[in-house]
């Protein structure tokens, strides 16, 4: 079962200790110091094409009026973007503003004392990057909340438990596994129906006459942070910056959700092609899933049957009576809400990491990136204008943009046979294809990449984004697609792909061949260290249910594997 002590203690570890609030500090006073001699030495002001966001605008303000052209309409998705310098927050702004920068000399002569007595040199490497950084209001990643106990033991079975689906074949880890690093290495999911349910990855193989997911399985990594505003890929969830929540159930949602985090855990278990099931599966007595007869915008009452469901497994009933410090007679008060909160709670603690390089170096450590990251940070920052939109503490704006995306598999709309992306819930015409910008911590670990997965290498996705038309053009799914199922799942429509090319929110870019393997130094810098080993320790042995736990016979023949090579 899940070990409490030890992910309490890595937890415990990156909240606690002065250690930790000095690098903080440091990385501010850092930024206040570099941004003056910055000025000091330099008449060039910050680059009005490079854009501050902001990481809490509310979903409702995500469209903003028509333009002409293109790159027109990619300016004004950033309509109240300004070219000054925002502060972090409040509380961050009044600490800059008490500190009294010392007198300075050159750039590649800048030093500044830190706390303890440390002098530390920065290079002009060093200078232009924490500029830039500022530029684009990025800072440290806020830290995990604490959780119960119970409530973290009762959230860690619920995410590894197939019991949640229809069929009992697919659990939350399925697609979400800690050994593919919170997905699941496939372009698109294999749902429920499955020809084997207890395998993950590449090992899923799908049911006769059952589709694929339509979406690429997201990473979960930090998605339990403060700065989320959506989630999902079109953003179809979201809290208002008042506290409101949106959803696809409206005013069908209960209350009692802790954050978006848990109003996301309502509604894969809703969804046919992912949990749920198809509706012929409620008459298949092998199934016995008597969730799939319910109409598809029944929420309430697939949620009441699913938890209907494991309070008839005893110990589910003693892991929510812990887990909320009730007694049997009051478990038929609970509601779906509570199991989602403690989901919510569990993939916040499992999946929260703020220790990659990066990071440290957000922290004042300038050790921690080395010169060619440094240099591919600036490129990012600054000529390639990844920055415009993986912005802020989170690496994203959480905005929508029509990258052209090549069109692999069943897409979101089933009539249509397409994905047209967030215009299915604005019905904006400017929203065609346009797709959520994703956050980028140990985007190495994540592929395959962008919305439907279409494209399995991460240098292939960087170059993509420097000229999305030509890259669409000549897109091919032999050498991009590693699902074999998925190959003849590609669509090279006209009238689609024209659509993309008109509306395409990317310019071309041209950068040098060092810059952009100075870039891929730099994303690999934003890979926390062992992170494999350490999310495998969340893996529990059994669930309540009593189901086979995703992927542990696999996990398990890995280490069997290991040991014999050794």
């Amino acid at each position: 079962m899940y070990n409490t002590k030890k992910l309490q203690f890595a937890h415990s570890t990156r909240r606690a200790g002065s250690s930790r609030l000095i690098a903080n500090c440091r990385f501010y006073i850092l930024i206040t110091l570099v941004t003056f001699a910055c000025q000091q030495t330099t008449n060039s002001p910050v680059r009005s094409d490079r854009p501050a966001h902001s990481t809490t605008a509310s979903p409702r303000e995500h469209r903003v009026t028509s333009a002409s052209s293109s790159h027109a309409r990619r300016d004004q998705r950033r309509s109240s973007a300004k070219s000054t310098v925002l502060p972090v927050n409040n509380a961050t702004s009044r600490f800059i503003a008490r500190v009294h920068p010392p007198n300075l000399k050159s750039p590649n002569d800048f030093a500044v004392q830190q706390a303890g007595g440390v002098i530390s040199q920065y290079s002009h490497e060093d200078i232009l990057l924490i500029r830039l950084l500022r530029a684009h209001n990025v800072a440290p990643i806020d830290r995990s909340p604490t959780f119960p106990d119970a409530q973290l033991r009762l959230g860690q079975a619920l995410f590894f438990d197939p019991l949640l689906s229809g069929n009992r074949d697919v659990a939350c880890a399925t697609c979400h596994h800690p050994t593919l690093a919170g997905g699941d290495s496939l372009s698109l999911s294999v749902g429920t129906g499955t020809m084997t349910p207890s395998r993950i990855g590449p090992a899923r193989i799908s049911g006769r006459g059952r589709r694929f997911a339509p979406r690429n399985s997201p990473d979960l990594f930090n998605r339990g942070s403060r700065y989320w505003s959506s989630q999902f890929w079109d953003s179809r969830v979201a809290i208002t910056p008042d506290g409101y929540a949106i959803s696809p159930a409206k005013a069908q949602l209960p209350p009692g959700i802790m954050n978006l985090l848990a109003l996301q855990a309502m509604f894969p278990v809703t969804s046919r092609d992912e949990m749920r099931g198809a509706i012929q599966d409620a008459y298949n007595p092998l199934h016995n899933n008597e969730l799939a007869a319910l109409g598809d915008k029944d929420w309430p009452a697939i949620w009441h049957l699913l938890m209907k469901r494991l309070l008839q497994v005893p110990g589910y009933q003693k892991l929510f009576m812990d887990a909320y410090n009730i007694t049997l007679q009051d478990l038929h008060r609970l509601s779906f809400v509570q199991a989602a909160n403690c989901i919510a709670a569990f993939e916040t603690v499992a999946f929260s990491f703020d220790d990659s390089p990066f990071d440290e170096y957000m922290r004042g450590n300038l050790e921690a990136l080395s010169n060619p990251q440094k240099r591919g940070g600036i490129v990012f920052y600054g000529k390639a204008g990844c920055g415009r939109c993986h912005s802020g503490p989170l690496l994203t704006d959480q905005q929508h943009y029509n990258l052209a995306v090549p069109h692999v598999g069943p897409g979101k709309d089933s009539k249509l046979g397409l994905d047209v992306g967030r215009y299915a819930e604005t019905k904006d015409c400017r929203d065609l294809y346009a797709f959520r910008t994703p956050p980028l911590r140990n985007v190495t670990e994540t592929g395959p990449w962008m919305h439907n997965g279409s494209i399995s290498d991460l240098r292939g996705v960087v170059r993509h984004h420097l000229n999305p038309v030509r890259s669409l053009l000549t897109y091919n799914p032999e050498s991009h697609l590693t699902q074999p199922a998925l190959k003849h799942a590609y669509s090279a429509k006209g009238g689609v792909i024209q659509q993309m090319i008109q509306g395409v929110d990317l310019s071309p870019i041209a950068i040098t061949r060092q810059e952009f393997d100075d870039l891929m130094q730099f994303l690999a810098s934003l890979t926390a260290p062992n992170l494999h080993e350490r999310l495998r320790a969340t893996i529990p042995t059994s669930v309540p249910s009593g189901l086979p736990v995703p992927g542990l016979a696999d996990v398990r023949r890995q280490q069997q594997e290991a040991s014999t090579a050794k």
